[in-house]
Formats: structure tokens, C-alpha cells, sequence
């Protein structure tokens, strides 16, 4: 039977990175965590009922980690897909630059959706229907195509539209699920899709990936000084975290007219946009991606701009930019194929 939110004793989602300890009191606004190695003793502890159980919970390395990156071995390249900010198309990006790396045949792709609240990824790929497998191996990812594979939160959904209300120990515990139980098998690139932010959902994919080594993450913006904003932010967490930054991709950077392909600047890139700020930060600017109605009509049907709309702009802007990403990641070129030869 296929796991689902409806079935929890199927998998313990209780514990970020080990067991949990049973609380007496729900854990105080400024706790620093059962797992911390100052549970118990520093000042928020004062007066907790919780304060003993915290002190005398186990501390150190989960356990899992060392399953973890003997289950992840096959995968030759991980690569995350940050925002600082909500509404940039970062599942925009990772479902596009998936299907580029699953154009080539011989390469083998998997998306794992880590936005636990927000799963879009299904939707996007035309698998929002579908439920998990599970085999004496594990978990089997929904197959889009013989070598494009997708795990989310989504397939395991009792209705399409529940809301998924959980704090970040649940959290924790499905994305270690995702990495320790999925059986991912050989696959050239597992794209880690995140929600915005630097949260419990980025340290913990992190902290699982950081033995078996994480190539790096591509950043996505758009244009204006708010979103950048917030990039800044993501760029002192990749470094604060030991994370590699591979490039900047600079989104909804203009609207190119579909009848003159004349392009306006719908968000003004008041500072310089994403190329500017991978100038100050020596950070490798992968491309601008302007604004095109159809990879919106594309996500919502389920179907690859690359091979639908091969001719657009914004597709020849989105081929360069995965050869960056790709070359950032990879000694041999990748070969993106597309429905225009």
C-alpha cells in the first residue's frame, strides 16, 4: 500500500535527526532544541518542564546519516535550487532544468521536493495523481519518463488540497525519509527543490547530504532589490553552511513581446539586478530568463517547455543556463535536446 498522511504508524515522521524525546509541554518559543548540545542548560531551559528530559537526551551524529550516503552512493551529482525569497520561480526553474538534463537520454534525473508545505513539483510535472510504491527496496519515486524521476509530499496527500500544518521535527523526519528510504537507485543528478528561506527544511538537507557531498546550489532571483534582499541572505547561509554556490539565475528578468520580440523591463533592476550582485559576491552569473506566459501554461499542464516550446526565448536563455550549471558540476557538456533540432 502507498504511505500516505492518512497512515502515520507507516513511517515515524516524528524526529528531524534522531528520536525525539517525549515531552511533557510543548517546546518554548526561544528552546534551542532536544537535540542541542545546550538543551537543558541554557537560559530559555529556566523553568521549562521539559528541562531534565532535554538534559539527558542522548546528544550527537544521527545515526542515519551513514544510511543515508550508503543509500545515496548511485547519485554522481546533487545539486540544491535556493530562494531567498517566495514567488521567484524556483519550481519553476528545478522542474525545467530537470526535464534539460532528462532531454539526454543517458542521463538519469530525480527532483526531490522538500517544500514540505508548499509541494508543487507533481503539479508541475504532470504527476499530481500519483501515489508512492513501495517495495522491499523502499520507496520508488513516481516515474515521469524512463530516466526522470519525482519524490514529494504531494503523493501522499489524502486530498490535493489539504493543507500539511506541521513544525519542523515532522518536517525533518519526512526529508530524512525521502533520502534514507526512496530508492533512488543510479541517477546523474538528484535536484533538491527547497522551500524560501534558510530554515528547518535547508539545514536539514544539509546535515544529511554534507558526508556524501553536495556539489553545490543554484540561487534563484528576480530583478528588483527586494528579492535581492533576501538572496544576500542565502548566499551568507551557503557560506555560513559549507555550501557551494554555483551561479545565480536571474528569473522574470523582462517580458519579451511574442509578435516583435521587443523586451520591456517589467521589474526594474534598481540596484543591478542578480548579474550585479554575482559581480560583488564573485559568484558565477548564470543567465537572465525573461518573462514568457507559455512556461507558466507549461507548468500547468504538466509539460515540458523545452519540448513544447522549444523556439521561445526564454528556452534558448534556459539551454545556455543549464550548460552553466551542468559545466559547474560536470568535466564532459551536457547534451540538451529539444524539440527544435
Amino acid at each position: 500500500m502507498a504511505p500516505s498522511l492518512e497512515e502515520p504508524i507507516q513511517v515515524d515522521l516524528s524526529a528531524p535527526l534522531k528520536n525525539t524525546p517525549k515531552l511533557l509541554a510543548p517546546e518554548p518559543e526561544h528552546c534551542p532544541g532536544p537535540e542541542s548540545t545546550s538543551a537543558g542548560k541554557s537560559d530559555a531551559c529556566a523553568g521549562c518542564p521539559n528541562q531534565q528530559i532535554c538534559a539527558s537526551t542522548p546528544k550527537g551524529p544521527d545515526p542515519d546519516i551513514p544510511l543515508i550516503t550508503s543509500r545515496l552512493t548511485g547519485i554522481k551529482h546533487k545539486i540544491l535550487v535556493l530562494s531567498g525569497k517566495g514567488g521567484v520561480g524556483k519550481s519553476t526553474f528545478t522542474t525545467m532544468l530537470a526535464h534539460a538534463f532528462a532531454s539526454d537520454e543517458t542521463s538519469m534525473v530525480g527532483i526531490m521536493d522538500t517544500d514540505i508545505c508548499g509541494p508543487s513539483i507533481p503539479k508541475m510535472m504532470g504527476v499530481e495523481a500519483e501515489t508512492i510504491h513501495v517495495s522491499n527496496a523502499g520507496w520508488s519515486p513516481v516515474w515521469i519518463a524512463d530516466n526522470l524521476g519525482v519524490m514529494s509530499i504531494q503523493f501522499m496527500l489524502p486530498n490535493r488540497d489539504d493543507a500539511v500544518i506541521w513544525r519542523g521535527p515532522k518536517k525533518n523526519g519526512l526529508i530524512k525519509t525521502f533520502l534514507k528510504d526512496v530508492e533512488w537507485g543510479e541517477l546523474d543528478y538528484l535536484l533538491v527543490d527547497t522551500p524560501p528561506g534558510t530554515s528547518d527544511e535547508h539545514l536539514s538537507v544539509n546535515s544529511y547530504l554534507k558526508e556524501g557531498g553536495v556539489d553545490g546550489a543554484v540561487l534563484v532571483t528576480t530583478p528588483q532589490e527586494v528579492s535581492l534582499l533576501d538572496v544576500r541572505k542565502e548566499i551568507d547561509f551557503c557560506r555560513k553552511a559549507g555550501i557551494r554556490v554555483l551561479g545565480i539565475v536571474e528569473n522574470m528578468s523582462g517580458f519579451v513581446c511574442p509578435n516583435c520580440a521587443h523586451t520591456n523591463k517589467v521589474f526594474k533592476a534598481t540596484t543591478g539586478g542578480a548579474r550585479n550582485l554575482a559581480s560583488e559576491t564573485n559568484i558565477p552569473f548564470l543567465g537572465a530568463i525573461p518573462l514568457d506566459p507559455q512556461i507558466g501554461m507549461a507548468c500547468d499542464y504538466g509539460e515540458s517547455f523545452f519540448d513544447n516550446f522549444a523556439d521561445s526565448p526564454a528556452c534558448l536563455v534556459l539551454r545556455e543556463v543549464v550548460r552553466k550549471v551542468a559545466k559547474e558540476v560536470c568535466t564532459t557538456p551536457v547534451h540538451i535536446q529539444t524539440g527544435v533540432k
